[in-house]
């Protein structure tokens, strides 16, 4: 039996369902598909494979794509995420009028952690139209938002807070929108992943929350997440099998045209590749020896020990997070309301 990944022990930090599969080496199931240059992977958890995967069970839809600051693409991952926004909702079998609380998780202050609070304020807020007994549009949904903030700033529970509101409103729905942290630096601000499992706020960072989910509110909870950080362990780890992948291709590619090493598409050439054991270790020494297990563990026990294994995100994180909020707070505007939202 080959060794497989203990995730407690190396201290992996990812909230993406793709990751953990990944780092686990399991054989799950997976609906792979292409869309409007996106890739859509949709994985359905039992109680299994969910237990394996220290993951609840439930359904995960994961969205990658190469670039949201260009317009054209914005649109295009835009219209893939409100068509897949809009079956995990519709697979729910809600009620026709059903009530919708939207909660934008995170810290509006920390610009990677502000992507909930950030989306919610362009959110449809209509509640207090049909508490005044307006003439409500058909089309538009009772729709109400939140941003409890984080623990550090008002000392409650972030799921005190939401149980609380929704004790006393009574949706029918949570979607929670929240910053979520990856262990692998190419799906940093390139992902966004919907679930209907809920979600454990700040579990990326090391700081675990209580879980805000439908075995915790008693309403169905749907969790909309983009990763935002990563551990300098991970781009470390990653690094180096970067570098042992480039090293691969150059080996098998030295004759051919240098413009095959241009930074287009770059990293669909390489992805695949692998040096052998014998070129690892004669261009690592003993690195090159260690399994990607070992190697990893190695890595963060160092920087662990020196205090710098950091939580990182890109510098045009400010840019990058008002293009995925837009995206995302267009898209539950759009599956929550049949209308055009742009002008309401």
């Amino acid at each position: 039996m080959g060794h497989e990944i203990d995730l407690e022990k190396y201290d992996i930090r990812t909230d993406l369902v793709l990751d953990t599969i990944e780092n686990s080496k399991k054989d799950i199931k997976s609906d792979i598909y292409k869309d409007k240059g996106c890739t859509v992977t949709k994985i359905i958890l039992d109680s299994k494979n969910g237990l394996l995967l220290n993951k609840k069970e439930g359904t995960y839809v994961t969205i990658e794509f190469n670039d949201v600051t260009d317009c054209d693409n914005r649109d295009n991952v835009k219209e893939v995420f409100i068509n897949e926004l809009r079956i995990v909702i519709d697979s729910l079998k809600l009620k026709h009028d059903y009530k919708v609380l939207i909660v934008g998780l995170g810290n509006v202050k920390s610009t990677p952690d502000s992507l909930g609070p950030k989306t919610i304020r362009d959110t449809l807020v209509t509640r207090y139209l049909f508490l005044l007994n307006k003439d409500v549009q058909r089309g538009i949904r009772c729709t109400s938002c939140l941003s409890p903030g984080v623990m550090a700033d008002t000392g409650i529970e972030t799921f005190d807070i939401i149980s609380s509101v929704t004790d006393k409103i009574h949706p029918d729905l949570v979607i929670c929108v929240d910053a979520l942290a990856a262990s692998s630096i190419n799906r940093i601000n390139r992902t966004i992943q919907i679930t209907d499992s809920g979600i454990h706020p700040g579990s990326g960072v090391g700081n675990v929350r209580r879980e805000i989910s439908k075995d915790t509110l008693g309403i169905p909870v749907i969790a909309i997440g983009v990763p935002t950080v990563v551990s300098s362990s991970i781009i470390v780890y990653d690094t180096l099998n970067y570098l042992f992948k480039h090293i691969s291709y150059i080996k098998d590619n030295q004759n051919i045209n240098k413009l095959l090493y241009s930074r287009n598409n770059y990293i669909d050439k390489i992805k695949d590749r692998e040096l052998s054991i014998d070129d690892r270790e004669a261009l690592a020494g003993l690195l090159g020896k260690l399994s990607s297990e070992e190697e990893y563990d190695l890595i963060s026990e160092v920087l662990n020990a020196l205090s710098y294994n950091f939580i990182v995100t890109p510098k045009e994180v400010d840019f990058v997070i008002e293009k995925l909020s837009d995206i995302i707070s267009s898209g539950i505007n759009s599956c929550l309301h049949d209308i055009d939202v742009k002008k309401v």
